[in-house]
């Protein structure tokens, strides 16, 4: 089974539009506890990206990316959670550019599956001079399965567009894969696959996919503290050629 899983995530690889900046995260099914909250910060820098304005957009080269985000845990099954983005780039300075809402249902351990299994909802607004997409929706089922130090996450994601710069024909698949190997006690390595194939009834042409893969690291049974953090490689001219980036959270219990 870790041979088929990690073949798929090569196979995928070697298979996103410019890519978002502002939240790369493959979920996991667990959704936050019931009466906590987690504080998470999500930092990225571009240091090899698109250099010029393109139908408006401004361009991602040494574009810091900064996103506040903030999940409550509403039930044992259910959670709500706020984005606020901001971008610093040289020549424009810092702008706070959107906001999105997301709530996400997974599914009850009493089930007995043999996965997790949960379903987000993503909705907002970016500014049209930082994305094509001005208002749009994002439906992302989760599956995610542990075997003792293993950990494999699939995120197959759809992105509906609302209002943007171009009509959009169908809502383009964006599949987000983890893979994880718990090396040492506190410390998982791995890889993220983050993708865009474009509309799902007229996939794009390779070159003009978004396509990247990040060699990651995460902290490990910390009840309060998340780190995720790693190194991205474009691997298609429509992605960003280098991108760093740092996600910390803080996780608080409410009595």
């Amino acid at each position: 089974m870790k041979i088929v899983l990690l073949s798929f995530i090569l196979c995928c690889s070697l298979c996103v539009h410019a890519q978002e900046n502002y939240e790369i995260q493959v979920y996991g099914a667990q959704t936050q506890q019931k009466n906590s909250t987690i504080f998470e910060l999500h930092s990225n820098y571009t240091f090899d990206g698109e250099r010029e304005i393109v139908k408006g957009v401004r361009p991602a080269y040494h574009a810091l990316h900064e996103t506040i985000e903030i999940t409550q845990g509403i039930t044992d099954n259910f959670e709500l959670g706020f984005y606020l983005f901001m971008n610093y780039l040289p020549d424009y300075g810092f702008q706070v550019i959107g906001t999105h809402i997301r709530p996400r249902i997974m599914a009850p351990a009493k089930w007995n599956l043999p996965v997790g299994l949960s379903l987000s909802a993503e909705v907002g607004y970016q500014k049209a001079t930082y994305s094509s997409e001005t208002w749009s929706v994002e439906l992302r089922p989760i599956i995610d399965k542990q075997w003792d130090k293993l950990y494999v996450s699939l995120n197959p994601t759809l992105g509906i567009q609302l209002k943007g710069v171009e009509k959009q024909s169908a809502p383009a698949f964006a599949p987000n894969i983890k893979l994880g190997y718990a090396f040492f006690k506190n410390i998982s390595l791995g890889t993220e696959y983050y993708g865009d194939l474009g509309p799902l009834n007229a996939f794009e042409k390779g070159p003009q996919q978004s396509n990247a893969l990040f060699a990651v690291l995460d902290l490990l049974n910390n009840n309060k503290w998340e780190l995720n953090t790693g190194a991205g490689f474009g691997l298609t001219p429509a992605t960003d050629g280098f991108v760093f980036k740092v996600l910390v959270g803080r996780k608080i219990k409410w009595k």
